[in-house]
Parts: structure tokens; C-alpha cells; sequence
């Protein structure tokens, strides 16, 4: 029996081999609160938000993603420690023990869609074993109307199972936990992880195929915002670089915070219907926007909260990825519909514990495409005072585990388009000044939003020499002024006043560059190698 407070459609779950289950249908985001705090898997915040604790796995397992090897992946998909392949007949075995499983329990199902424009929307049902899974569905997915779901015939489907636990030995799986993809039957199937993450990253990575290769569109790991007279901007980045709370500008309405499409026609939409932001040492002063969408109808995961329903968000005793899932109408100045025409300048976000980059560059083309394939930031050593040694991170495409394709492929698509629209392309510091991690200090964001929107608003100059300066290790252009930035800060070099050590520095993260950019070497064109960093040493 379907239970569907909102919708007069009756669907049955026979056809995915669910039998028996009581169904809670298409629920509101209200009624999906109500049942997670009754069931005790959820409580309250101060604020209205429902808070859940996501279990064992606080963030994705990259290692238990896999794809279904078959006739329409095996040729195209970039096989590897990314991309997992998975027997076809393991698949369905696997599928028929999860869904076995769901039968005859009380389970929630979503009808919602991908993607923004018309042209490329994605129908996709979601089935999930909690409220709480299915009310992220409703976030961070599009909402269809009342009207739109009369006919809604779904083209892919999440089956998600939180508490069905795989046995590696007799199912293929590496351990309990996994996030499957399979081409041919349509089907994300997520077990053993009450991370919500994989529902959004499972489509996600499913979009990665099917938009390049049927589409002739770019999917992209990023977030954007359009300007006033609708300039778009795009901004590339690996968690913790700013992507979110960069591209949520008052004066600049949001498209979305981290999963879009740039088409043939030269439009950028959304995929989503939500945001998905992380929420460590989040705070109203510097991110007022966000702290205001944590409200009713918002998820917040993994935080800690005190007796009166207060979230302490500088505490990590769960986890550093504390976030917050939130439909987008939650934020006040947003686009509608999720679509923006005219990219004008794309950012490629880095926080680079290094410091050693340039709090912002321009790049050239053949730059461009070599920032992009490699997707370099940085993860600290640790939080001990006294530890200086900063760890790189290289995520191809700033976001290799959802990339089925080579990263080589997505990079030659974003350096067409960007060639085609005269797009401006600036590689942006978040990360350290005036010394790496342990001796400098993090760029503080209000100059960081100087320079981008310096950069929006063309108050850097022309590409010349009495307005820039030639990086002497990474060739790219530093503008030597900005409003609202002091010249000093514009010169890394300057800022650690010790050239010798800034130098040395320098040379080992450009040496860190080069290694990771060898396994790329043999699909990249001459001119794009020539985009990284060409000195060895002093």
C-alpha cells in the first residue's frame, strides 16, 4: 500500500523485484522531517534543520565506486583506481539481494530530475531504505510538479540500502559498503553507507558519461553564478577551497554550488535543485547566506549540538566533513531557472597549504588546460603548531572520482569552448600567504572576493607588462595591483620575506606538479604540457 500525502499517483515497485514494502511516495520535505525525528534517526536544530548522523561512513569511499564492465562502458570508460569495473552477472545478483532486502519494509521513493535545461533533463527515481535519504533526494535533486509527475516515466534509478551489508567474498564488492553505476540497466545502486553524498555523486558521475559522449556537452565539477548583465562565471574546486561560498555573492544571483553543464549553444545549467555545503567553522559574519538557508527543510550531518539544539560548528569530533544539505530556494538571490548564458571567466579555486601560488593569476590557454587536468590543492600535514609540511592533492578535472571518461577528454572540450567564447581563466589561492602551512596565514576571504570581483568587473588590466608579472616558476600572469588588496599580498614571493625559502619552496611544489602530470604526458598535446611549470631550480 503507497502512502502519498501530496499526489494521487499509485506506483508499484514489482517491476525492481520490491515486493511487500509498505511505500511512502513523493512526501514532502515536512512530512520526511516528521518521520525521521518519530523513527529517533534524527533530531531537531535550534535553528529548524533536521540534524542525522550518516553512520559509519562520513564522506565517500572512492575505492568501493565501481562501474559495470559491459558492451557499452568497457571501450570508453578510463579503467583504473577511479573507475572500478564490476561483473555484469555480480551486478545482478548483488541487485537481487538489496532488493530482497527492501522488500517488505517500509521504504520512501522520489520521482525527481537532473539537469535544468530542457533539452538535457535526466527523469530519475529515487528508493530509499530512510526518510531521511529520500528527503536529501528531494533537496538536492529538481522537483517536478504535480503536473509534470501525471507522466513521469523515469530513465535512471537509485536504489539505495544504507543497512544492506555486501560479503565481499560471494558479492565482488571490496568490503560491505558500495556505490555502483551500471550503463545498461540505468540503475545506481548504493549499499552499506548512510553517506547521502553517493546518492548525488552516483548521478553525478552517470551525467560525466552520458553528456560528453551523447550530448556534446561538458559536465563540470563547479559552481556558478550569473552578474547583473549576465555574465556568467564558473568556479572550479576540490572540497575546501571556497567553490560554495564563493559563487554565493549578494550581488550575484547563484546558478548552483557544484555540479553543472556547459552546452554546444554556450548556455551553463545546474544539475541540481539544492546545495550541498560543507560547514566546518561556519559562521554568519563570513558566510551569511548559507548560515541563513540552515533552517526548516535543511539536513545538517554529523554536527555537534548542545542540549538546546545549538550547532557547534567548529567541533570535528565526528568528522571534518560536517555539511548541509539544502534546496536552493533557500538561498534569496538565486537564478531561475538554473540556466546562465555568456560565461565570461572561469576560477580555478586551489588552497595551496604551499604557499607559493599567486593569491590570483591569469592563465593562457595551453595553462588552463594543464590547471585543469591536474586540479591541484593542498591538504595540511596536520593541526599540530610547529608542523610546516603541506601535503599536494591532484584531482584531474578538479573532480576525478566522479570522471569515467579520461580527464584528457574533459580537457579538451573546456579548452574548445573556452577558446570558442573568449573566456578569461584565473587561477585563484584560497590557501596560505606569507609562509606554507604552520608559518603563514590563510588568504583572508574578504580579498579573495576583492580580486575575484576585480577580476568580474575587468579592473585588472590588460594582459601586459606594466600590468602583470610573470611568474618566474609557474609562468603565470600576477596582476601587480587590485582595488581593495594590498600590493604586497599580490607577490607571494614578497610576502615571505626570504626569497631562499620561498624559492625552495616553490620548486618542490612545481616538482610535485610535473610527477603527477607524467601519467597525463603521453594524451596531452605539446602545448599543454608547455602550460605547467618549465623551470627545475634556481
Amino acid at each position: 500500500m503507497a502512502k502519498h500525502s501530496q499526489f494521487t499517483k499509485t506506483i508499484s515497485l514489482n517491476q525492481y523485484g520490491i515486493t511487500n514494502a509498505k511505500v511512502n511516495y513523493q512526501l514532502s520535505s515536512e512530512e520526511l522531517h516528521a518521520e525521521t525525528i518519530s523513527k529517533g534517526q534524527g533530531v531537531e536544530s535550534s535553528s529548524g534543520a533536521l540534524a542525522v548522523n550518516t553512520g559509519e561512513f562520513t564522506g565517500r569511499s572512492p575505492m568501493d565506486r565501481f562501474i559495470v564492465k559491459d558492451a557499452i562502458t568497457k571501450d570508453k570508460i578510463w579503467w583504473g583506481d577511479i573507475n572500478i569495473p564490476f561483473n555484469p552477472d555480480k551486478f545482478q545478483k548483488l541487485y537481487d539481494k538489496v532488493v530482497a532486502y527492501l522488500s517488505e519494509k517500509e521504504i520512501y521513493v522520489r520521482d525527481s530530475y537532473a539537469c535544468a535545461d530542457e533539452n538535457y533533463k535526466l527523469n530519475i527515481r529515487v528508493i530509499n531504505e530512510y526518510a531521511w535519504s529520500n528527503m536529501f533526494a528531494y533537496n538536492m535533486f529538481l522537483r517536478p510538479t504535480k503536473e509534470e509527475l501525471k507522466d513521469f516515466s523515469p530513465e535512471w534509478t537509485v536504489v539505495n540500502a544504507p543497512g544492506f551489508m555486501a560479503n565481499p567474498e560471494v558479492d565482488g564488492t571490496r568490503q560491505h559498503n558500495f556505490a555502483i553505476l551500471d550503463f545498461t540497466r540505468k540503475i545506481a545502486l548504493i549499499g552499506g553507507t548512510g553517506y547521502t553524498g553517493e546518492i548525488k555523486k552516483g548521478i553525478f558521475s552517470a551525467l560525466n558519461f552520458i553528456l560528453p559522449v551523447l550530448k556534446n556537452t561538458l559536465p563540470m565539477h563547479c559552481s556558478a553564478n550569473v552578474g547583473k548583465d549576465d555574465d556568467t562565471a564558473i568556479f572550479f574546486g576540490l572540497s575546501g577551497t571556497g567553490k560554495t561560498t564563493l559563487s554565493t555573492d549578494p550581488n550575484r544571483s547563484l546558478i548552483g554550488d557544484d555540479e553543472h553543464g556547459w552546452t554546444a549553444e554556450n548556455t551553463v545549467f545546474n544539475f541540481e535543485g539544492g546545495c550541498y555545503a560543507k560547514v566546518i567553522n561556519l559562521s554568519k559574519e563570513q558566510e551569511p547566506e548559507i548560515f541563513a538557508a540552515i533552517k526548516k527543510g535543511a539536513i545538517l550531518e554529523n554536527v555537534i549540538m548542545d542540549a538546546r539544539g545549538q550547532v557547534d560548528f567548529e567541533d570535528t569530533s565526528i568528522t571534518q566533513n560536517t555539511r548541509v544539505s539544502y534546496p536552493i530556494y533557500h538561498i534569496e538571490n538565486i537564478r531561475k531557472p538554473s540556466i546562465g548564458e555568456n560565461p565570461k571567466n572561469i576560477f580555478f579555486l586551489t588552497a595551496d597549504a604551499f604557499g607559493v601560488l599567486p593569491p590570483i593569476s591569469k592563465l593562457t590557454p595551453s595553462q588552463a588546460a594543464y590547471h585543469f587536468i591536474s586540479g591541484y590543492t593542498a591538504k595540511v600535514a596536520g593541526t599540530e603548531a610547529g608542523v610546516v609540511e603541506p601535503v599536494p592533492s591532484f584531482s584531474a578535472c578538479f573532480g576525478a572520482p566522479f570522471m569515467p571518461l579520461h580527464p584528457t577528454e574533459y580537457a579538451k572540450m573546456l579548452s574548445k569552448k573556452m577558446k570558442d567564447a573568449g573566456v578569461n581563466v584565473w587561477l585563484v589561492n584560497t590557501g596560505w600567504t606569507g609562509g606554507p602551512y604552520g608559518i603563514g596565514t590563510r588568504m583572508k576571504l574578504k580579498y579573495t572576493r576583492a580580486m575575484i570581483n576585480a577580476a568580474l568587473n575587468g579592473d585588472l588590466g590588460d594582459y601586459t607588462y606594466e600590468d602583470y608579472h610573470i611568474h618566474s616558476v609557474f609562468g603565470v600572469a600576477q596582476p601587480r595591483s587590485c582595488p581593495g588588496v594590498p600590493t604586497e599580498v599580490l607577490s607571494p614571493r614578497t610576502t615571505w620575506n626570504d626569497d631562499k625559502a620561498y624559492y625552495t619552496m616553490a620548486f618542490k611544489l612545481s616538482n610535485a606538479f610535473r610527477k603527477n602530470f607524467k601519467e597525463f604526458e603521453s594524451y596531452a598535446s605539446e602545448e599543454v604540457r608547455r602550460g605547467g611549470p618549465q623551470r627545475y631550480s634556481f
